[in-house]
């Protein structure tokens, strides 16, 4: 019997359940704390042309959206003559994957009563692929650790032992690297289990009907949502710090009835230090921003991305050629969403947010034995913090959290676990948060030094240090970031630098901007905020002039 709409539509939730299952699978089973305790991951089902049916909750858009375009480039690379059941694929390209070789992409094609039917696909971000470390100071890709091309983990049930042996000979920290790619794959497996299960109970034997059923009501609502937007063309641009020099963002949202272009044209030349973005990176983002202020209901999948246009000028920052240095894309990346969004406000007043810290301030450590004879084994510590977000037009910003990427804080007690480091303060950092009728986010203020018989590096890949959060509609900008020691002197905010045992390493993350003329803000909340230490008496009484 051939499946009704309504059919469908129970199906399409169940399908939800399917991937949110693969993913937490993933979770359970990851080494990496980026993955077990923040969530850096995304997972999803596709047919078998390599179009997102459905993605789960858990997971970060700058994956998810990139996995949406990357698993077309598994179907086009092996190819349906050379794809069999128990085949694993594998890659870490950047630019055929989620933007640097620290994410790793396993896609296993699902197969049915002997025909192939389907994909799952799963991301994750390994703590180490070798090369220079996660950290910025590169000049090239093949600096920055080892790239697995689009390939076969495992073929017909089998890993490929080579393969194996080649990722442990090129990495630091070997078990847990390809522990991580064995948790890739079992989370596939999860996947497939509880989608044979489904498509039993509902006497289905293929994808084909369902995924274009989901596809087409998707990119459907998308279009509409899209129509209701005030046909126009808007510009905006924003500074931040970049590596070397400040960084010039631009973009041009045009809109004509259902169809949405963002063209980032005037977007500055990529950088010779990996703080580039390729191109999937940037789609990714900007049309995850662009989906949470238009058609933030629809669900998340190739028919809901499809309709926004996303084009930048190769060799722009925005869109990096091969081989450009890219590890610490999220910087530009996570920038997306705020200059997006700034451009949207002029369509859509009193929608969008103001400017949070956006850009994880990611920390990767690289703890060292002092005297190399102690036999003391060196440890990578991976580290992920937010500062605050951009107040809202509705209410406050949040506090110390990962927007647009949506990661979790990792714990103290799960960080201080996996290397000889401690972390002497993690708190909100007062004053912080932009003022305004409705305040910006707070950031954190953390310190961390190394234990006896260890120094450690650190790869500093920070901005908002000298380009702060700014306000929107009469709110003041948040408090730039800050890195320096625990005695104030100061460090850079980007590239390798060395802390000696005693010393504190102090980050002050930034908050995000204000929202509205603080003059109007509520007496009340003046007072709350004044309690809860979110502000000091000072600024109460030179911004809040009239809430004493």
């Amino acid at each position: 019997m051939t499946p009704t709409s309504i059919d469908y539509q129970i199906m399409w939730n169940r399908l939800i359940a399917v991937v949110e299952e693969q993913a937490t699978t993933l979770i359970r089973t990851a080494f990496s704390t980026s993955v077990r305790e923040a969530g850096d991951l995304s997972a999803g089902l596709f047919d078998r042309q390599g179009r997102m049916i459905a993605q789960a909750v858990t997971g970060t858009p700058g994956h998810v959206n990139a996995m949406a375009e990357s698993v077309t480039h598994f179907a086009a690379r092996i190819g349906p003559q050379y794809t069999f059941e128990g085949d694993v694929f594998i890659t870490n390209d950047p630019w055929l994957g989620t933007g640097h070789l620290h994410d790793i992409t396993v896609v296993t094609p699902v197969f049915r009563k002997g025909a192939h039917i389907g994909y799952f696909a799963c991301t994750a971000h390994v703590v180490d692929i070798g090369g220079r470390g996660f950290g910025p100071d590169g000049n090239e890709v093949y600096e920055e650790g080892l790239l697995i091309p689009i390939t076969k983990f495992a073929e017909r049930g089998e890993v490929q032992s080579l393969l194996i042996e080649l990722i442990r000979a090129n990495v630091r920290t070997p078990d847990q690297t390809v522990g991580d790619m064995y948790s890739l794959a079992a989370c596939n497996e999860a996947g497939d289990r509880r989608l044979q299960a489904m498509m039993d109970e509902f006497g289905i034997d293929d994808l084909q009907g369902l995924s274009e059923f989901v596809i087409e009501a998707s990119r459907k609502a998308t279009h509409e949502a899209i129509a209701k937007v005030p046909s126009g063309s808007y510009r905006h641009t924003m500074q931040v710090d970049g590596y070397d020099a400040p960084v010039h963002m631009e973009v041009a949202l045009r809109v004509e009835g259902e169809r949405l272009v963002a063209d980032f044209a005037g977007t500055s030349v990529q950088s010779k230090f990996g703080v580039n973005c390729p191109e999937v990176y940037t789609r990714a983002y900007a049309c995850y921003a662009l989906k949470c202020a238009i058609a933030p209901q629809v669900p998340n999948n190739t028919g809901s991305l499809e309709p926004f246009e996303i084009t930048a000028p190769e060799g722009c920052i925005l869109a990096a050629r091969r081989p450009a240095p890219v590890s610490v894309r999220h910087v530009m990346g996570h920038l997306v969403p705020d200059l997006v969004l700034g451009a949207l406000h002029q369509a859509m007043p009193g929608v969008v947010p103001a400017e949070g810290a956006s850009a994880l301030w990611n920390i990767q450590i690289s703890a060292r034995a002092r005297d190399p004879d102690s036999g003391l084994p060196n440890s990578e510590v991976l580290m992920f913090n937010s500062g605050g977000t951009g107040a809202r037009p509705c209410c406050d910003g949040l506090s110390a959290t990962a927007f647009p990427s949506g990661v979790s804080t990792m714990s103290v007690e799960a960080t201080e676990h996996v290397g000889p480091i401690t972390v002497w303060r993690k708190d909100l950092r007062e004053g912080s948060g932009g003022a305004g009728a409705l305040r910006g986010g707070l950031g954190q203020t953390i310190e961390i030094s190394a234990r006896d018989g260890y120094d450690f590096y650190f790869n500093a890949m920070f901005d908002r240090v000298k380009n702060p959060a700014r306000g929107r509609e009469g709110g003041l900008p948040g408090a730039p970031g800050r890195v320096e020691l625990a005695d104030g002197t100061e460090l850079r905010s980007k590239g390798r630098q060395l802390i000696r045992n005693g010393q504190r390493l102090k980050l002050s993350l930034p908050g995000g901007g204000g929202y509205g003329d603080p003059a109007t803000r509520d007496p009340a909340a003046v007072a709350n905020d004044l309690s809860a230490g979110f502000i000091s008496e000072d600024e109460a009484r030179a911004v809040y002039k009239d809430k004493d």
